[in-house]
């Protein structure tokens, strides 16, 4: 299957046309054509010196805030209550801390400045939001995603402390659910996402679950946790049906 050049219009070819999950490339990140991707199913991915590459890959690796898993080692670090969590209090820091932390197996980052501006951009709409772990004035890890209706598009994650991206992670889940935005887009298999419940669907069947909570209202603007730090961290980070 063809690969598309997009242009200035505000339009993706059908999804179905993805050729192993690459779309498109080209076009451009202001936000309306971000939103619009996402919507569509569809997500960016960028390196220095490519143009950018639209992705829809299938299958698509999703969760649902029910189906949240906590190993019992972090259950027990998240009841120490190692980290403060917060946030939309440092957006622009947890997108240049993905964009620096080493991982295995890759050089360089997809989080070059293009993509940092674009991101910022939405957050500043109120669709773009960071969650932080802090460790008194330092921040020791978090992650950032987009949320549109009852879906969070998960990006990113980093630590450069012991399981702070694990702990905010699991708190998100928390609130996310608490607040009814119940579909989690991972995007694509990572062993680490699954440990934590995370597992493939059929892009259609992920293209239906979005349709159905993008039918529900968008929480923007600038996210404050409202869990209970104590009730969260005597749980473990678990989730239960009185949640």
């Amino acid at each position: 299957m063809p690969v598309f050049r997009l242009d200035d219009r505000l339009v993706f070819p059908p999804v179905h046309l993805a050729e192993d999950g690459l779309l498109a490339l080209g076009g451009d990140l202001r936000p309306e054509r971000l939103l619009l991707a996402y919507t569509q199913g569809i997500f960016p991915w960028y390196a220095e010196n490519l143009p950018i590459l639209w992705h829809s890959p299938d299958p698509r690796m999703i969760m649902t805030t029910r189906d949240l898993v906590v190993q019992k080692s972090l259950k027990k670090v998240i009841r120490r209550r190692p980290y403060t969590l917060k946030m939309d209090t440092a957006f622009v820091d947890v997108l240049l801390g993905c964009s620096s932390v080493p991982r295995p197996g890759q050089t360089g980052t997809w989080l070059i400045p293009e993509m940092i501006d674009a991101y910022t951009k939405l957050h500043e709409l109120g669709f773009a939001h960071s969650i932080e772990a802090w460790d008194g004035e330092t921040l020791a890890g978090g992650l950032y995603g987009v949320s549109l209706g009852a879906a969070f598009f998960g990006e990113s994650m980093f630590a450069r402390a012991p399981d702070a991206s694990k702990v905010a992670f699991v708190a998100s889940v928390r609130q996310l659910d608490a607040w009814g935005i119940g579909l989690i887009d991972c995007q694509v298999h990572t062993e680490h996402l699954e440990r934590f419940g995370a597992y493939e669907v059929p892009r259609v069947r992920y293209l239906e679950l979005l349709a159905r909570a993008l039918d529900e209202p968008t929480r923007r603007g600038k996210w404050t946790f409202e869990l209970d730090a104590e009730a969260f961290a005597a749980s473990g980070g678990a989730i239960t049906s009185a949640a």
